[in-house]
């Protein structure tokens, strides 16, 4: 780790201030008795039959843990279950059919939906029927490409009951982004939507699905909701299926649950690496389900009668773990929202929760900085006394909008969660347990009670309290991804390290993130430290950003890099190198931002387009990023002399500074 990020630590910890949970909330809690920690240590791997206890079970599992392949290690082995059988048939055998699954807020402020559990039953077995009606079949992957409308979950849920993993693509994703995973996953089936509200204007969501199935290199059978209504007129085409129509094609049907192993899929979940391709995480049914259900009950303190909200999308893994999978093999009701946070007005949120009574809010560091930017006065228009806890997802949030969001959202009642983890750790991984540890601005907290996280330094020893270094991983957990879609060896590749003691080999994660540790082993998360940047809590790679740009006419090379932005974290800085005959305009700088967007989507888009004749490299011609990082973050610029062309740098930074 450099010292800029030692530095940058340090002042993003003033005076180490830390807060105890308040006492109404710890005697109320899921989870109040620090032994947990000790239990989960002592008892390892068999404490996390705590997390296997939470759901149903058609055949109990024979083991724990098998780890004789790792780092394919393998949870509740032998094990059977349905995860959607999990998620709805269990609560309304308990009696609970009448009480509200999902409440569905849309972004026209008058338009709401209330699912209960029955009713949510109802619809995922008829969408169930109507899938097998189309073909799928057990082990079929279906790629659902969807904003936030309620037929999302209903069709991931319908996916499980029969056994067929989805693969859901963040509907702000291009067209291209759509074929490359579809195309990767061998998905032959798509389930999409006519358009969305966005900020009170539609969006022709259709016309973009349309483009992408362009670049399926199979024949596809898609599955269209029609969300827009008269707002949006479209017509289906050969091998399109209007969602209304198959749903009341099978109205009243009832799909027995497909029995599941443990290990079998349960949907895939793509994310940015450090090569142009995305990675297709794999997650299984008993291992995930059961941690996302134990985090959402010892971290979120989720309980059958609360109203939760996490405002995350579900395109992204949030979405999957804590507003689906978690929340409803609980039995509890979650919230989901289709607009922004801003519309129609600045309190649109708070508005949500004053009228939902919402008891848990779980939103990004992103939102909060937005929050505070437009003040405490659209909080206080609200009744926010409902909340009984606080959380924050997809990156590290700075100590100061960690006090605001205690004081102004909390009323300094409510504890505050600083969540790590990562798509491929399924679930939450170094947090505060709220009812139990102390909460300290900056900082996440210590690993969670069975998970063995460390900082070490290059040669792979724990680093010294106060000292950066790398998070690690040491020991497997529940929710693991168990590899990447057919692709083994970049699986090992990119996140297992080796190390050989006397007694075996052992394997590690390397999540790929830098952090310090403290003398009460609390984790500061830093960033990353691969080619990946952190764009409002989403992971952008930097080699498909490059690519996107070199595939602009007129350009020849390419960097990117992330730079410091106070709303989004992280904001993308691209510098461009142009071909002979073109020149570095408005024009050009239109065409690339136009060109990242197409090929990834609005919110990759960079911030700032710089025009550069050269880029610094090493001497063995490798860019130094590091150089632009601090050239867009306004530092002080890092050693220059390994450089062959020094000069550059500073020609630059005096075109940065010039704009």
């Amino acid at each position: 780790m450099s010292e800029e990020s030692e530095g940058e630590l340090e002042a993003r910890l003033p005076e180490g201030e830390s807060f105890e949970p308040p006492q109404s909330f710890v005697e109320q809690a899921n989870v109040s008795d620090e032994a947990i920690y000790e239990e989960f240590e002592e008892n390892w791997p068999d404490c996390w039959e705590r997390a296997a206890d939470l759901i149903d079970w058609e055949e109990p599992y024979d083991q724990v843990l098998d780890d004789d392949d790792a780092p394919f290690y393998e949870w509740f082995v032998d094990g059977k279950l349905n995860a959607s059988y999990n998620c709805l048939d269990r609560h309304i055998e308990a009696g609970r059919g009448d009480e509200a699954a999902i409440e569905w807020v849309g972004e026209p402020t008058d338009e709401t939906q209330t699912y209960t559990y029955e009713g949510l039953y109802r619809e995922v077995n008829e969408f169930a029927a109507a899938l097998r009606d189309m073909g799928v079949e057990e082990d079929d992957v279906v790629t659902m490409y969807m904003p936030m409308i309620p037929e999302l979950p209903v069709a991931m849920l319908a996916c499980a009951r029969i056994g067929a993993p989805h693969s859901v693509v963040f509907a702000g994703f291009s067209a291209d982004a759509l074929a490359t995973r579809m195309n990767s996953a061998d998905s032959e089936y798509l389930v999409t939507c006519d358009g969305y509200f966005r900020r009170g204007d539609p969006l022709n969501h259709k016309e973009k699905a349309e483009e992408g199935l362009e670049g399926v290199d199979h024949e596809v059978e898609t599955v269209v909701v029609d969300r827009l209504g008269e707002d949006l007129d479209h017509d289906l085409r050969d091998a399109e299926h209007d969602y209304d129509d198959l749903v009341a094609s099978n109205a009243g049907a009832e799909v027995e649950p497909v029995t599941r192993d443990a290990e079998d899929m349960l949907f895939l979940m793509y994310t940015s690496g450090t090569t142009g391709q995305p990675k297709g995480v794999k997650h299984t049914t008993g291992g995930y389900l059961s941690y996302v259900a134990w985090t959402s009950q010892a971290v979120l303190d989720v309980k059958p009668d609360d109203t939760y909200w996490c405002s995350a999308d579900i395109g992204w893994i949030t979405g999957h773990s804590y507003i689906v999978y978690g929340p409803l093999a609980l039995g509890t009701t979650t919230v989901m929202y289709e607009g922004t946070p801003d519309y129609p007005e600045k309190d649109r949120l708070w508005e949500i929760v004053d009228d939902y009574d919402v008891t848990q809010l779980y939103t990004a560091p992103t939102a909060i900085r937005a929050f505070m930017k437009w003040g405490e006065q659209y909080p206080e228009q609200h009744d926010l006394s409902s909340l009984r806890l606080l959380g924050t997802v997809g990156e590290p949030i700075n100590p100061r909008a960690w006090k605001w969001y205690y004081k102004h959202i909390g009323d300094e009642e409510c504890p505050v969660i600083d969540t790590w983890w990562q798509t491929e750790t399924g679930g939450m991984m170094v947090t505060t347990l709220p009812g139990v540890g102390e909460m300290k601005p900056g900082s996440a907290g210590p690993p969670l009670p069975g998970i063995s996280a460390n900082v070490v330094d290059m040669s792979g020893d724990e680093v010294q309290p106060g000292e950066a270094g790398y998070l690690t991983v040491d020991r497997p957990w529940p929710g693991m991804l168990r590899t990447l879609y057919k692709n083994d060896e970049r699986f090992i590749d990119e996140y297992w390290t080796e190390y050989s003691d006397e007694d075996a080999d052992e394997w590690v994660y390397f999540p790929e993130d830098g952090a310090k540790i403290d003398e009460d082993g609390y984790i500061t998360v830093l960033g990353r430290v691969d080619d990946v940047l952190n764009v409002s809590g989403h992971r952008l790679g930097t080699m498909e950003l490059e690519s996107a740009i070199v595939g602009v006419e007129g350009v020849a090379e390419a960097a990117v890099v992330g730079g410091k932005h106070d709303i989004k974290g992280e904001a993308v800085y691209a510098y461009v190198i142009t071909e002979d005959g073109y020149e570095g305009d408005e024009g050009l700088r239109d065409r690339i931002v136009e060109g990242v967007e197409d090929a990834i989507g609005p919110i990759a888009r960079p911030e700032e387009v710089i025009f550069t004749p050269e880029l610094p490299k090493t001497r063995s011609g490798k860019i130094m990023r590091r150089l632009l990082e601090d050239i867009a973050n306004g530092e002080e610029l890092g050693n220059t002399s390994t450089l062959r062309n020094p000069e550059v740098v500073r020609d630059i930074e005096n075109k940065v500074r010039g704009d």
